[in-house]
């Protein structure tokens, strides 16, 4: 029987990777493509030669990995470096999920999830997947976790999330829906989850 495939996304700080790793807990197979991009651009990664060619040496750390800050920099002051870094690290992210995917299918599993933050953005991932879940919360408790989390100012995320599709826009695309705003407890949060494994196969 064919996996069921699921698109997980949701904006920074709404708890998304935690989502995530509690539906690995009920037995998903979770491909996180945020983890595919940070390998590619880690030490010795695939994508580092491109990066050095397409934007300089400067663009990667002393120890060979893609320095991070600097590249967000760019990418917040100069439109086009964006889509020139994505068309690097995109094909190497999508060659990454495929053979991941197929290693899925191979033992037998029921459900796989494929972690995704920029799945609405992107407008290629609705054809590649069955349903698309959504982890939501309020704009304002997104700020607030990210603030909490990275030590960030408030303007550092409000410029992240600017780059992300709206509330408006996620809630538009999903299949279903997470409700992880404030107030929602981590032991709620996994009745939620589990419920909704048992609707996947899990």
């Amino acid at each position: 029987m064919q996996a069921l495939r699921v698109g997980l996304t949701g904006g920074i700080g709404s708890g998304k990777s935690t989502v995530a790793a509690l539906l690995a807990g009920c037995g998903a197979a979770v491909i996180d493509a945020d983890a595919i991009s940070r390998q590619v651009t880690a030490p010795a990664g695939a994508a580092i030669g491109p990066i050095i060619q397409q934007f300089g040496a400067d663009f990667v750390t002393p120890d060979g990995a893609l320095d991070r800050e600097r590249m967000r920099q760019l990418v917040f002051s100069e439109p086009g470096a964006k889509k020139r870094l994505e068309d690097l690290i995109h094909p190497l992210v999508g060659a990454e999920t495929a053979r991941q995917f197929a290693l899925a299918l191979q033992s037998g599993c029921a459900c796989v999830v494929f972690d995704v933050p920029l799945l609405v953005e992107s407008g290629r991932w609705r054809q590649q997947v069955d349903q698309v879940l959504v982890v939501d919360c309020s704009e304002e408790t997104q700020i607030q976790r990210v603030m909490a989390r990275n030590g960030w100012g408030r303007e550092a995320v409000l410029q992240v999330m600017a780059g992300q599709a709206s509330r408006h826009q996620r809630l538009a695309a999903a299949d279903i829906c997470i409700n992880n705003g404030e107030g929602v407890s981590l032991e709620a949060l996994e009745l939620l989850v589990r419920q909704l494994a048992q609707r996947f196969g899990l």
